[in-house]
């Protein structure tokens, strides 16, 4: 944890960049101190010869913001927010990679932020029932095979407040990054879910208090939800909407971006779809392809998971849909997963999930290339 000087500069600094953020970025990365960017500020020439005018006198003008940053130091320290500065331990490290993080977050939560797996959720602001019903569907299995994963969205209507409820309720942490400071909360209908995340996750911003959630902030706040995870994943989207903004943000940074697909001509799949389509996003269905397209299976919980299965039940009960998989199989062995789903009839999001779940259960096995082999 950082001394509370660093932290008093690092938030002056913050503000004097916080338009224009690369160069004290920079700054600030080769020198590696707040601190000691401070004690020239005077002179700012001296660490940056062809600083401009305008960031010389940013620094010789700085007896406002030194007020607005103890009066927000007061109220953090009075409401329990933990404010994270760069060079803090706390700071998300995978955000801190990026070219344009921020020197500063505020935080409210008990969640760490530098968790083995981090996923971002988002997409519209429209949730359809099919986007729903992936977003339960998905972080049910999710928990089943990778129960420590921190799941991170933006609190807004639709998609994200889906996404943090149902890791809620799946036993996930889960932080929403906020487009406004943490003395507020936009929207105002949310607030029941973000109480109970401050114990199960938190609540993320690098906006001071009394700063409203003003347009642009949206925009800005895309890139620490990219930011910070391992991979992004849109559930459902327009063609044009903030969902592929955070998608965009996530590819700039060589991170994972996925994509579920939807009916072609649905309007809120359009933008799933063309993702896909472009390359842009990795097609998934179902948890499972998400795991395996991340690496992140673990071989031998799964093994132990089959094992006791097949020892629990030698001859296990099935489903319906599970004996149609079984009597199609058993008339064409070996079958590759598209043409499973057109002989038994079960849609393709569907089928997934069983075959897992099968598959845990030693009914059968996953050959490569998507090929299905029912022992016997």
């Amino acid at each position: 944890m950082l001394d509370q000087q660093e932290i008093y500069n690092t938030l002056i600094l913050s503000r004097i960049g916080f338009y224009s953020l690369a160069g004290i970025l920079e700054m600030y990365r080769n020198i590696g101190s707040a601190t000691e960017i401070m004690q020239h500020s005077k002179n700012i020439r001296s660490l940056i010869p062809d600083a401009s005018q305008r960031l010389v006198d940013a620094f010789r003008n700085i007896d406002e913001i030194k007020r607005r940053v103890d009066d927000e130091i007061k109220w953090d320290e009075h409401y329990g927010v933990q404010i994270l500065c760069m060079n803090d331990e706390r700071y998300p490290e995978r955000l801190r990679q990026c070219d344009d993080a921020p020197l500063a977050l505020f935080y409210r939560g008990s969640a760490n932020l530098n968790q083995q797996h981090v996923v971002s959720i988002v997409g519209t602001r429209h949730c359809t029932s099919y986007g729903q019903d992936i977003i339960r569907r998905f972080m049910s299995d999710l928990r089943q095979m990778c129960p420590e994963v921190l799941i991170v969205s933006g609190l807004a209507y639709g998609v994200d407040i889906n996404a943090h409820r149902q890791a809620l309720q799946n036993g996930y942490e889960t932080v929403g990054v906020l487009a406004h400071g943490l003395d507020n909360l936009y929207p105002s209908a949310h607030r029941n879910t973000a109480k109970e995340m401050l114990n199960h996750g938190g609540l993320l911003t690098e906006y001071t208090t009394m700063t409203n959630a003003d347009k642009q902030n949206f925009v800005r706040r895309n890139r620490i939800v990219a930011g910070m995870a391992d991979s992004t994943i849109l559930v459902e989207s327009a063609a044009h909407g903030g969902g592929l903004i955070t998608t965009r943000i996530a590819r700039d940074y060589n991170r994972d971006v996925f994509a579920f697909p939807g009916a072609v001509g649905a309007p809120y799949s359009e933008g799933c779809n063309n993702s896909i389509r472009d390359n842009e996003a990795g097609l998934i269905t179902s948890a499972f392809d998400f795991v395996k397209a991340m690496g992140w299976q673990d071989e031998k919980k799964i093994q132990e998971a089959r094992k006791e299965g097949i020892e629990r039940q030698l001859f296990p009960d099935l489903t319906e849909e599970e004996q149609k998989i079984v009597d199609t199989l058993q008339k064409h062995n070996d079958l590759q997963i598209n043409m499973l789903t057109v002989q038994s009839g079960i849609g393709i999001a569907r089928i997934t999930s069983l075959l897992f779940s099968m598959e845990m259960k030693g009914i059968l096995k996953a050959l490569p290339g998507g090929i299905y082999h029912l022992l016997k």
